[in-house]
Parts: structure tokens; C-alpha cells; sequence
């Protein structure tokens, strides 16, 4: 290539650089990266703006492509000059290219001159420069996450001398707003307030932490949706799942997710999900009084009522039995969730269907907890994924009590004691005793 050609180009483009500096234009940034680097492989036409006229970087690169061809210069060699004019030094660009991200998305800033991209090619933009992430991975940069035993106090002020206005929990997440000496000013929930440091994770740190803490769930959008072996219509189904339904995502395709339910993993069609990530968030001094006191009180009541119900299941039977699918069972007595574990074991062998809700004759696995409690005078839904709401919440299987609901992705089940649940299975199975943790284990709730 002959070299003077080559500064030839360079100082067309530096001079035409000048002319629009001088101009004293002033543009917004919405690009993020070398510019250089992505202009080809994005395939995006960046143009220097003002508010009579535009130069296009990729008519700079035509000029440059016309005068090499004049001078005998190769296709490559005017790619390449190309290039080099796609990241023009102008007002301060280099500077801003070259630090990795300095021209943000998400914080435009006013410079002398800039370079204006259509916000809608962010993410060929991120691609093309090779950050690996997606939107929504960006996104979780912006998170505070706390890393600690059990919770970190939220202050209103930055420092340990502010009052408490709420708790982060562990692994529970609330949004940056700022940093002052050391403390994260965050919002999550209905709380904002500032939170230590040293207790939470937040910036590229985040991303990964918020992958592990976060929990991806399929929600189900139809009245009864197939969970199949494969990802395909013609795929064989291994299980069904009603509406509204939540389901923990184990992987994300085409059109598809994986998802585990109690027959194993399998996938559904995104068209009959809505997908979401959830994070726990922060809770207010005035909001853990109110659950505290709403639980007590919900407990109280499920007492009085399997009270109530034991009393009536003694004077209408004086022999405590009741019979069904050539079984004797006993009626269930006392109040506590000690007595429901009992109850609920007596019907281990019984057949799985889905939908049902008879104890006796067949049930799925939130009508077998719905008819167990029911026994005892509580009303809960059919719905695994509204059990996940119920009584009181119980923090990890450690702390878990003969009685009490264990919710998992389109799954449920009671505690019996001993790291051990029983539950309605599958069809296959019928109601049966499993180890607690032999799934991962979404929610723990306690009804007495």
C-alpha cells in the first residue's frame, strides 16, 4: 500500500473532524464501546450531526473506499482505513472509546461532539464489542445485593448512628442510587434508606451473584399446559401443570424453556408462559409488624379451627374411623402440625390424579395439602404456587416443623420431621414419603 495514500485519507478525515468541532455542535451519547471496532460487524451508520445537516461515517468510509481505489489500493486496505475513520478522534472521542465504555446507555452526558446511535442497537452494539451480556445481565450491575447471615439493617441515614427503617435480608436485593462513605444508598420495596458496604455486592460483582440469588420462573398462562420431553411439539409429555402455576427455569431457548417439575425436567413453550426473575426484596420496620402480627393471628385461628374441627370429628364418630377405597382411617385430632404430619400419613399408597383432591380416591399434590388441612379446618387453595403465600414464612429446612407446607417449582408437599415430606407424586407413584431436599425447595410455610 502507498503510504502517502494512506495519510491522504487520515487527514481528509481529521480535517473534516476539525471543520465539525469548530461548528460547536453539542449531541447526545447513546453508544457505548469502541466505535471503531463495531462499526463493520454492527453494520450501523453513526453520523456526526447538527441541526442543519449530518456527515455519515459510512460515506467517510466511501470517500476513503474511492480514493484507494484510485490510487491502486486493495478492498481490505479501504476497509481497513474505514475503520480507522469509524473511531475519528473528534472533541475528546478517543479518550471516551478507549476506556472501555466510557460513552454509557444508561448516563448520557453532553461533549463537545458526539457520536448519536439508535438506542434500539444496544444490543448489537454489546454483542459486537464481545461484553457477553445480555440487557438484562447490564442491568443487574445496578443491583445491591446483601452477603451476610442473616439480614443487614437499612438506616436513613450513612451511618450506624441512622435509624433503622427496614432489613435487607440475605440475598435479598435492592436498587443503587448512590455511594457516600462507604454506605449504598439503595431502594427495594418500599424501603430506601442506606445500607453497609461491606455487607453487599453490587457492580460486575453483582451480575453473577444475582443469577444465583435470583430465581427464574415460568408462570403459567393457560388452563392446563404440557411439560414435554423435549423441546417440540411432537415431543413425548411427561407431565401437565394448571394456570397459573410457577415454575423454576433451568434454561432458556428458542421459543422454549426448561423447567423442573415433580416427573423430572422437561420443557414448555414460551408462548403459554410469562417469564420473570425474582428477587426478595427489602422489608420496612412497619411491614414486619404487621406479618409478624398477621401470621400470629392466622396461626391462632388455624389452632381454634383444628380445635374446633377435632371436637367434631370425636362427637360424630365414636370409634375416630372413616373408611374409603377399602381403607380405615383415623379422624384427625388435636391442633398442631405435629397431629396433620400424622394425619397426612395414613394415606401414603393412595393414587396420584391430577386435579383431584380426595384423599382417598386421588388427588395431585396441592389438593393432597388442601384436603389434609382441610380436615383440620383450614382452607387452603389448590394451587402449589399460591401455597407459596400461605401462613407464615419458615428461613430453611433446619427450622422446619412437623406441619408445615413445602413448596417447590409446580410442586408441594407437608414436613413430617426429619428432613422427610409426604406428598402426592405422580401418577406413578401415588402419595408417597420423600426426603425434604431431594428437590430445591422454593418456600417453607408454617400454618400453626
Amino acid at each position: 500500500m502507498k503510504r502517502k495514500n494512506v495519510k491522504s485519507v487520515k487527514i481528509t478525515a481529521c480535517a473534516m473532524a476539525a471543520a465539525i468541532t469548530f461548528a460547536g455542535m453539542s449531541l447526545d451519547v447513546s453508544a457505548t464501546g469502541n466505535i471503531g471496532s463495531v462499526l463493520p460487524s454492527a453494520g450501523i451508520d453513526f453520523s456526526l450531526q447538527d441541526s442543519d445537516k449530518s456527515t455519515s461515517l459510512s460515506n467517510l468510509k466511501e470517500e476513503a473506499e474511492r480514493e484507494a481505489a484510485k490510487n491502486g489500493e486493495t478492498d481490505d486496505t479501504a476497509v481497513a482505513e474505514g475503520a480507522s475513520i469509524g473511531s475519528v478522534q473528534v472533541g475528546g472521542f478517543a479518550d471516551l472509546a478507549s476506556a472501555g465504555g466510557g460513552i454509557s446507555t444508561t448516563s448520557p452526558k453532553k461533549i463537545e461532539d458526539t457520536i448519536v446511535v439508535s438506542e434500539g442497537y444496544t444490543k448489537d452494539l454489546k454483542t459486537a464489542a464481545g461484553s457477553g451480556l445480555t440487557e438484562e445481565e447490564e442491568s443487574f450491575k445496578n443491583l445491591v445485593i446483601a452477603k451476610v447471615n442473616d439480614y443487614v439493617n437499612v438506616r436513613d441515614s450513612a451511618s450506624e448512628d441512622g435509624s433503622i427503617v427496614g432489613k435487607l435480608y440475605n440475598k435479598s436485593v435492592g436498587t443503587f442510587i448512590e455511594e457516600e462513605d462507604g454506605w449504598y444508598k439503595i431502594s427495594s420495596g418500599s424501603v430506601e434508606g442506606y445500607v453497609k458496604g461491606e455487607y453487599c455486592v453490587t457492580g460486575e460483582d453483582a451480575v453473577e451473584y444475582a443469577k444465583e440469588v435470583g430465581t427464574r420462573i415460568a408462570t403459567v398462562q393457560t388452563e392446563t399446559l404440557y411439560v414435554r420431553e423435549q423441546a417440540g411439539l411432537d415431543a413425548s409429555i411427561i407431565g401437565m401443570v394448571p394456570d397459573q402455576d410457577e415454575l423454576i427455569v433451568t434454561e432458556e431457548l428458542d421459543g422454549w424453556v426448561k423447567v423442573n417439575i415433580e416427573e423430572g425436567d422437561g420443557y414448555v413453550s414460551t408462548d403459554y408462559v410469562t417469564l420473570s426473575t425474582e428477587f426478595v426484596k427489602a422489608e420496612s420496620i412497619a411491614e414486619e409488624e404487621a406479618r409478624l402480627a398477621k401470621e400470629e393471628a392466622a396461626r391462632k385461628a388455624a389452632k381454634e379451627a383444628a380445635a374446633k374441627k377435632a371436637a367434631e370429628n370425636a362427637s360424630s364418630s365414636s370409634s375416630g374411623k372413616s373408611s374409603g377405597g377399602g381403607k380405615t382411617y383415623a379422624s384427625p385430632t388435636g391442633s398442631s402440625g405435629a397431629d396433620v404430619a400424622q394425619f397426612a400419613l395414613q394415606f401414603v399408597g393412595n393414587p396420584y390424579v391430577y386435579g383431584g383432591s380426595s384423599l382417598t380416591n386421588g388427588t395431585d399434590c396441592s389438593g393432597f395439602v388442601m384436603s389434609v388441612y382441610n380436615n383440620f379446618g383450614v382452607s387452603l387453595p389448590h394451587s402449589s404456587a399460591a401455597d407459596r403465600s400461605v401462613g407464615a414464612t419458615v428461613n430453611g429446612l433446619e427450622n422446619a416443623q412437623a406441619g408445615d407446607i413445602i413448596c417447590y417449582s409446580g410442586h408441594v408437599g407437608i414436613y413430617i420431621g426429619n428432613g422427610q415430606i409426604v406428598h402426592a407424586s405422580t401418577e406413578r407413584t401415588g402419595i408417597i414419603v420423600s426426603n425434604a431436599s431431594y428437590r430445591s425447595i422454593l418456600s417453607i410455610r408454617r400454618i400453626f
